[in-house]
């Protein structure tokens, strides 16, 4: 079993707040909720109507230690619907709220919740994960990068069942969960939108390019892929700047929370896979410490690039490249060392390399140090 690490923290909001719990499709959410509490719950999920039936008439054991709505998100106004069972009867049983999109933004919202509940939010695995389950980082890396770190295929580690597992899993949140959030007509051309943004991973995207290669205009572009945010499809990473206006209006880089998605680039695919390690720890921060937290890439005019940047509370924490066999620090590397001035500029190489800690950039091989990150 992989313990997940925002558990403990469930457990602990469980007690005062409702826990509205998000993430991707099949990352697990359903699993590690039906793991708290095993011996005395109640699931229910919106999607069945046996259940909503029970939800309706408002008849499910109120002696349990916990009540799971699962896709509660799905239906009109849930949030009202939800605050009038916190106000009127505590959390007492407890309230899990799970779905696979960005409830804080769903539209189907209605009364605010606000003061009384806490988000948090699940991803796929992450080496510490793993690790935590006495699995070896480097063969967890390879696994990850050859299937996905999404729970199923990884642990299958067999590729020809993680293609035929991708093509369900997308084709059941543009056809089920976009539905749900948007009318949208033009699936099929999404499903292109996606494949084209596989193939951009690691550059920035430019929506006038990807209007022209679709036939829609640059603004429509923008809506789907704002869409295919919200329902953790992909997440952007902007360009850092001092003023966070201006790096909202320069290109961003697109990554996928599913790094199988990407095909026939290595090097890409494993610039994914921290993207993600990086994403994930910065939203658990976020979740159970409260920090203000943002990941960025680093660009000039110059076109000098640094993959990655954190800020934790508004300073430079962690400036990182991703490399996949070069121990020589890259000169942009070097360049925003001195010039942003991170707590940690490092070099992360995929393979061939072994940890150096040189005067302004340490050179770490990927694996152990992934392993060793917070979530």
């Amino acid at each position: 079993m992989v313990h997940r690490q925002i558990e403990a923290q469930i457990l602990k909001d469980l007690d005062s707040k409702i826990v509205l719990l998000s993430g991707p499709r099949q990352c697990g959410k359903t699993y590690l909720s039906r793991q708290l509490f095993a011996d005395s719950q109640v699931y229910l999920n919106s999607d069945s109507a046996a259940d909503r039936k029970v939800l309706r008439e408002g008849s499910w054991d109120r002696n349990a230690d916990l009540l799971i709505l699962d896709e509660l998100h799905k239906g009109k106004n849930w949030k009202r619907w939800l605050k009038g069972l916190y106000d009127t009867e505590g959390v007492r049983p407890r309230l899990l709220v799970t779905g696979s999109a960005r409830m804080d933004v769903f539209k189907k919202g209605g009364d605010s919740l606000a003061g009384r509940h806490f988000n948090l939010r699940l991803h796929p695995f992450s080496l510490r994960e793993l690790a935590g389950a006495a699995i070896e980082p480097e063969h967890a890396l390879q696994t990850l990068l050859k299937v996905g770190a999404f729970p199923e295929p990884f642990l299958r580690e067999s590729e020809a069942w993680a293609n035929r597992w991708r093509r369900s899993h997308l084709d059941r949140i543009l056809r089920e969960d976009l539905l749900d959030l948007e009318r949208v007509r033009d699936i099929r051309s999404i499903e292109v939108l996606v494949d084209l943004l596989a193939e951009r991973v690691g550059t920035p995207i430019s929506y006038s390019s990807l209007a022209r290669d679709l036939e829609v205009s640059p603004h429509t572009v923008k809506h789907w892929i704002e869409i295919l945010e919200r329902l953790y499809v992909i997440f952007l990473v902007t360009p850092y700047s001092k003023s966070h206006a201006r790096s909202l209006l320069k290109e961003p880089k697109c990554y996928f929370y599913d790094t199988g998605r990407i095909l026939d680039d290595p090097g890409a695919r494993f610039e994914n896979a921290v993207a993600c390690h990086l994403l994930k720890r910065c939203h658990f921060l976020e979740d159970t410490l409260g920090e203000r937290m943002a990941l960025h890439y680093v660009r000039d005019k110059e076109k000098r690039e640094v993959d990655f940047l954190t800020l934790r509370n508004q300073r430079p924490e962690l400036l990182i490249e991703a490399k996949w066999a070069d121990a020589d620090p890259a000169s942009s590397l070097v360049f925003y060392q001195r010039q942003i001035k991170p707590k940690k500029a490092i070099q992360l190489v995929r393979q061939g390399v072994r940890d150096k800690g040189l005067p302004e950039i340490e050179i770490r091989s990927a694996a152990p140090w992934l392993a060793a990150l917070e979530a």
